[in-house]
Order: C-alpha cells, then sequence, then structure tokens
C-alpha cells in the first residue's frame, strides 16, 4: 500500500466521532429501550383484567346500537390450536372494532361440552374402550374432562389479548342452557314441527355414534364397481307394446358401493333422459340412458350392438324389476337427482343409504331397509351375506 494512503487511514474519522442522539429530534417518553414482550404482555394483560377492562368498555357505549357477534364455540377437548387461535382473534378484532366505532358490541364466550371429539378424548384419559364404562360414569369423566379444558382454553385465549365476558361464559353443560333446548324443542312440538320418522344419517361403526355431515371428509379412494342387470317381471305393457316381448329385457345398474346391494328397492331414472332399449349379441337387451350406452358397452367388452327403440326415462316410471339376490321387486322411479356423470344413467336407488335415494323413495312410498348394524355387519336382511362388514 503506498505510504501516503496509509497515513490517512491512521487519522481519526472525525464523522464516526459524531454523537447522533444530538442530531435527532426525539419524544421524552418512560418506554423502555427494549420491548422485552414476554414478560411485558402477561403484565399488560393482567393490568386489563385487574381494571375490568371488558365491563368497562361495554358500561361505556352502553345506549348505542347493539352489535352482537354470535360465536360457535370451539370443542373443550384439548389444548387451542392455530385454527382456534385464528378464530378467536380474528372474532377479538371485530368485537373490539365495533365497540370502537360507534357500537355496543358484547361478547359471550362459550364452549361446546358435548359430543363424540369430548367423549374419545375423555375415554382415552382413562383408558377405557367404548362401552366399557356404564353411561352415567362417563359422563362423569366427560364432565370433569371438558370442565378442565374450558379453564385451560380460557387462560390461552387472554392469553391471545381476547376481551369478553369470560367470568360468565355460557356452555352446553349448563343446566340453565339444557333447559332453554327443551323449551324451545316443547315449543316446537307444540306447535307440530316433530314428528317421528326415519332419514339416513351418516355413522360411525368403530365408535358405533352418529356422524354430523360437517364432519365428514372425502378422499379418493380406489375400489371396484359393479354392474348388476335387474330383469323386468312387470313392464305395465310399455316394453311389450314396443319390442314385443318384455322377456330378457333388463335395467342395468352400476355402483361403486357394492355392500348396499342388498338394502336395493329401486332404480331410479332421469325423467327427462332418452333411455335406449340396446340388444347385445347373446340376446339380452339392455335398458340404458343414450349418452352413456357407448361407454358401458365399452367398459363390458360388447363390441356390437343394436338399438332397439329410445323412450323417456318419465315412460318407464312404475316399472317393476327382480331384485338380483332376493325374491323381491325393485320399482322403476324417477328424480332429477339422476345425472350422467358416470354409470349407466339408471341408478341403483337404497333408501336406506343415501339421502338423495331416501328423498326419492318417500315420494313413492317405498320403505326403508337397513340390513347393517351398529358395527357395520349385516344381518339377517342380507340373506347370505350376514355377518359381514
Amino acid at each position: 500500500m503506498p505510504q501516503q494512503y496509509a497515513e490517512k487511514e491512521k487519522k481519526p474519522d472525525q464523522a464516526m466521532s459524531q454523537d447522533y442522539n444530538k442530531t435527532l429530534n426525539l419524544p421524552k417518553t418512560d418506554f423502555p429501550m427494549r420491548g422485552n414482550l414476554p414478560k411485558r404482555e402477561p403484565d399488560t394483560l393482567q393490568k386489563w383484567e385487574d381494571e375490568d377492562l371488558y365491563e368497562q368498555m361495554i358500561a361505556k357505549n352502553e345506549g348505542k346500537p347493539k352489535y352482537i357477534l354470535h360465536d360457535g364455540p370451539p370443542y373443550a377437548n384439548g389444548e387451542i390450536h392455530l385454527g382456534t387461535a385464528l378464530n378467536k382473534t380474528l372474532k377479538d378484532f371485530i368485537v373490539k372494532y365495533k365497540n370502537m366505532s360507534g357500537f355496543c358490541a358484547p361478547y359471550v364466550p362459550g364452549w361446546d361440552t358435548h359430543g363424540l371429539p369430548i367423549e374419545l378424548k375423555a375415554m382415552k384419559s382413562i383408558g377405557v374402550e367404548n362401552g366399557a364404562i356404564p353411561p352415567v360414569e362417563l359422563r362423569k369423566h366427560c364432565k370433569d374432562f371438558a370442565m378442565m379444558h374450558v379453564k385451560n382454553q380460557m387462560a390461552q385465549f387472554k392469553r391471545l389479548g381476547s376481551l369478553g365476558h369470560y367470568c360468565d361464559p355460557y356452555l352446553t353443560l349448563k343446566p340453565e342452557y339444557e333447559a332453554r333446548q327443551v323449551e324451545v324443542f316443547g315449543e316446537m312440538a307444540k306447535r307440530g314441527y316433530m314428528y317421528k320418522g326415519l332419514k339416513p344419517v351418516y355413522w360411525c361403526p368403530h365408535d358405533e355414534t352418529a356422524l354430523a355431515e360437517a364432519e365428514i371428509e372425502y378422499k379418493d379412494v380406489p375400489c371396484k364397481s359393479i354392474f348388476v342387470k335387474f330383469a323386468v317381471t312387470d313392464d305395465k305393457g310399455v316394453i311389450t307394446k314396443l319390442l314385443g316381448t318384455k322377456e330378457n329385457v333388463y335395467f342395468v345398474i352400476w355402483t361403486t358401493t357394492t355392500w348396499t346391494i342388498p338394502g336395493n328397492l329401486a332404480i331410479s331414472l332421469n325423467p327427462n333422459f332418452e333411455y335406449d332399449f340396446v340388444k347385445v349379441p347373446n340376446g339380452e337387451i339392455y335398458v340404458l340412458a343414450k349418452e352413456l350406452v357407448a361407454s358401458v358397452m365399452k367398459t363390458a367388452g360388447i363390441d356390437s350392438w343394436e338399438v332397439l327403440a329410445t323412450v323417456l326415462g318419465s315412460d318407464l316410471e312404475l316399472i317393476k324389476t327382480k331384485h338380483p339376490l332376493f325374491d323381491r321387486d325393485s320399482l322403476v322411479i324417477t328424480g332429477d337427482h339422476v345425472t350422467l356423470d358416470a354409470g349407466t344413467g339408471c341408478v341403483h336407488t337404497a333408501p336406506g343409504f343415501g339421502a338423495d335415494d331416501f328423498i326419492v323413495c318417500q315420494r313413492y312410498n317405498i320403505p326403508i331397509i337397513v340390513p347393517v348394524d351398529g358395527k357395520g355387519r349385516h344381518t339377517a336382511e342380507s340373506g347370505k351375506y350376514e355377518g359381514m362388514f
């Protein structure tokens, strides 16, 4: 390095010795230089609670237009997670914003303290399987388990800065809450809104309990599908008029739920679709939706066929066919739920196994058969398949 530059570097930098704090116009505050949030946040939240900040806020807004946030309560069955934390935080934003913008927005937190999610974890916590202890004892364990997590979650929500009437939350197990439910149910019964009937529900054979539709998540699972022929037994004169005979005529259904065949009581067609009577080389005649004939033939490996006649689905209503397994009828009915997405256009209909099937069969006064028990095993109504899962 040249000598003149080396000497320059040894000289002190006058600019570096400047105290920049004196050149800035900064406010004088008591704020500490460090945030130290892990310690300061709990102190701040405790101050809010000691001062009863929520109640002060509501009292100040008394008389202003009401804004009520109806909160869907979390399950009291564990620690809060990212989902419950985000949910509670976003709702807290809304309540605080409304209280600061001209509304009186009270917030009463609550917890769902009933249901399968609590039962399962409560049983796991005491190391028992479903049905191993009497129901009354199980309910006691569930209550204790739920109340423990109400307390824990309440502390965790407060730690997130959530404000609300935490001193008296609504809990679904409170006697007054349950009594109010009974009152509402009773009033509905008085007005004639209640009736006893049947409907298909989602069912868990492992826990032997009903599942809410919102709890069902579907995933793609490889399965075997089947085509099934239902021979015509009573054509109401329709097919005989078209073809000169009803012999050797079959309605063909397609299903991915083979195990529901014992519950079949009908075949649904779309009244507005066209259906072909298709004769194949072995002499059988199949009833198929016109748009699906080619795909069905390809799947079945049938290279040639002849369309003998075409009619609307509504023309075939109330024709009777024979169930492929049992000595009973399967009635041909119509419904708008039938689509051309897949299959044959002739939909296997088992009212004990699906909502669409149930609804369409109600219109025809078709009874319900559910040939499986609570454990998911076929009953005697399934004939030789009794006991199969």
